[in-house]
């Protein structure tokens, strides 16, 4: 995943790579890459160090590095490493981990 591992995400951040967008329909018709809908699913990647508390102790993810995770429509800012396309987003963004 090119030089994804020169990310390093502050806070509560994680870097998420996006399932790639389906192709096809379930019925055989091809989509334009204007009518693919990006997918909410994706990989997670890269972690913070995690939300600093008031005491100054860090909280702990719910999600680890490899959890493939279903995130909110608009979720985080898309960023772009080398030909990579990738997702930065704060955990509180993440609905669910797919087992």
């Amino acid at each position: 995943m090119g030089n994804v591992c020169n990310l390093k995400p502050l806070g509560d951040k994680i870097v998420i790579k996006r399932e790639d967008a389906e192709e096809k329909t379930a019925g055989g018709i091809v989509l334009p890459d204007s009518a693919k809908e990006k997918p909410k699913e994706g990989t997670v990647v890269v972690l913070g160090e995690g939300k600093l508390l008031e005491d100054g102790s860090r909280a702990k993810f719910q999600v680890k590095e490899g959890d493939k995770v279903l995130f909110t429509s608009y979720a985080g800012n898309e960023i772009s490493v080398g030909t990579d396309e990738f997702l930065l987003m704060s955990e509180d963004d993440i609905l669910a981990v797919i087992d």
